[in-house]
């Protein structure tokens, strides 16, 4: 029988468990989308989202309270600065969780696991077209000088 069974215990002893729950959290805060299996997500989901709860109010507790739990002092101060702050009128529901299909070698269920409402990073990646248009210009004004 199952019953009062409180939470996946994942095959892991509870410091291993512990661990996995502190690194797999600081990972989402850090890049706000991490990839992971099924079972890990829905496990560490309950413990990201009392977190942010945590970081919507910026007191000392509660500073101190997650302190405890993500050990990156950076990570940290973005937590209380940033992802707090930003989910003030959410009651909750923090985080998503998007089905991506099985892995290869062992035929988990791996998903994304990311906030909502995350910010997305643009990054300007130059093409070879930009870069050869770049080196052509820079051409250009080093013959312009030299003349």
């Amino acid at each position: 029988m199952k019953h009062k069974i409180g939470f996946n215990r994942l095959s892991r002893t509870p410091s291993h468990r512990k661990s996995l729950h502190r690194n797999m959290v600081t990972s989402l805060f850090r890049y706000e989308r991490i990839t992971t299996t099924k079972a890990k997500a829905l496990a560490v989901r309950r413990t990201a989202e009392k977190l942010i709860t945590r970081a919507k109010e910026d007191s000392v507790h509660n500073r101190r309270t997650a302190a405890k739990f993500v050990q990156d002092k950076e990570i940290l101060a973005k937590l209380f600065t940033e992802i707090g702050p930003r989910y003030k009128g959410r009651p909750g529901g923090y985080t998503r969780i998007l089905k991506l299909g099985q892995r290869f070698g062992d035929a988990a269920e791996t998903v994304i696991f990311e906030l909502v409402e995350r910010v997305e990073h643009k990054r300007e990646r130059p093409t070879k077209k930009t870069e050869s248009a770049a080196a052509l210009n820079n051409e250009k004004e080093m013959a312009s000088a030299a003349e």
